[in-house]
């Protein structure tokens, strides 16, 4: 079992002092409302340093290693799961420039996502290809001194509030190339909902959960980018450059889906010791008592695979399996406890007005972004493989 050191510690304490004084008190409310994140949040958040993280010094950043980021990826998605995940968009963001891009993007864009002043969001996602990266179709045309976009994204989160978007282009029209014919381009934008029309256009996509942020479908268009705005100034590399980020990314998402198991363990606790029933607390009958047992053992596995990961990564060691683990097992595990959860409050868990129903919703998610649990699990089964040579 992973023992966390003093100052692991208190950066887990200073992230829920955080959580409990300025997200708690607002969170069940915006969340029945269907509101985003106030963005006063987000300047705190960016104020204590949280998008800084993993950018290096050099670049006005903190240079933290990933455990630290997993704790207060943790913490801040116990809360409520839209505002921890907002530090995944500087997460991946952050990631492509700082190991793609060319120096001048570094010091370009870097230090405005360390400071919060850039925002950024990933368009990747394609109607027609979700897991398929390689399938992406998009297509980025170099004309001059410019690129020119033609084609739809879809599961932008962020969209509206973000400045940059780092977008997965198709520059090699030639089919066989699939991945090597792909590449990374940084689009910058105004933030608002209304885009840059008509060259981009889009619409938020209804969901059943994941309230906070807004996912969007987006509608490239004859959209120019300036030349150099290509992640690393040479064509062909956006789909290694994305899978490079991979494993920082769902390490970070294994640690939201803890958070968000650990709040719904929390609120299903305290119901069952308040709601009577008989004649006595429900906490004291042995079904729900299992039922906590189990919840707070599943947790802690998906806890320890998730430091486990982190740390690995954080030795500088090839860590896709035991990040591949952790995300597959902390979407089953996150699923199943937000589900207790609900079953523990009964009826009430149907409820508008508990919060159980919010946990259960986004509990759900997990399965599906950030590499459906399929994929995850075609990722550990061949790093499980012998190698072929």
């Amino acid at each position: 079992m992973t023992v966390l050191s003093g100052e692991y510690e208190t950066v887990r304490r200073e992230a829920r002092k955080f959580a409990e004084k300025e997200v708690a008190p607002i969170a069940h409310d915006l969340y029945n409302e269907g509101a985003e994140i106030p963005m006063e949040i987000i300047k705190k958040m960016a104020n204590l340093g949280y998008f800084a993280m993993a950018i290096p010094e050099q670049y006005e950043g903190l240079g933290m290693d990933t455990l630290t980021i997993t704790l207060v990826t943790e913490e801040l998605s116990r809360v409520w799961l839209s505002v921890g995940s907002v530090m995944t968009r500087m997460l991946i963001a952050g990631g492509l420039i700082l190991n793609g891009g060319t120096e001048e993007q570094k010091e370009r864009w870097l230090p405005g996502i360390a400071s919060g002043d850039v925002l950024p969001a990933a368009a990747f996602t394609e109607p027609n290809a979700g897991s398929d990266t390689a399938g992406m179709q998009l297509r980025a045309v170099r004309q001059g001194d410019k690129y020119i976009l033609n084609g739809p994204k879809t599961w932008i989160t962020f969209a509206n509030r973000a400045n940059l978007m780092t977008v997965l282009a198709r520059t090699d029209p030639d089919a066989s190339k699939r991945h090597k014919g792909l590449s990374m381009i940084a689009v910058e934008k105004k933030p608002g909902n209304d885009f840059m029309p008509p060259h981009l256009t889009g619409a938020p996509i209804p969901t059943i959960g994941y309230y906070g942020m807004k996912s969007f479908s987006l509608n490239f268009e004859d959209f120019e980018v300036p030349a150099e705005n290509l992640i690393g100034g040479v064509e062909g590399r956006g789909f290694y450059q994305l899978m490079g980020v991979y494993e920082t990314a769902r390490i970070q998402t294994a640690a939201r889906a803890v958070g968000v198991a650990q709040g719904a363990f929390e609120a299903a606790l305290q119901y069952a010791q308040e709601r009577q029933q008989f004649g006595r607390p429900i906490a004291e009958f042995q079904v729900i008592q299992h039922k906590l047992a189990h919840m707070a053992t599943d947790i802690e596995a998906g806890r320890q695979l998730t430091y486990y990961a982190a740390q690995k990564k954080d030795s500088g060691q090839r860590s896709d399996l035991e990040a591949g683990m952790a995300k597959l097992f902390c979407a089953d595990m996150v699923e199943k406890v937000t589900s207790e959860a609900l079953q523990i409050f009964g009826g009430y868990g149907y409820a508008m007005e508990y919060p159980a129903h919010r946990f259960w919703r986004d509990g759900r998610i997990f399965k599906i972004f950030e590499g459906t649990s399929e994929i995850q699990a075609e990722v550990v089964a061949k790093r499980l493989m012998p190698e072929k040579k």
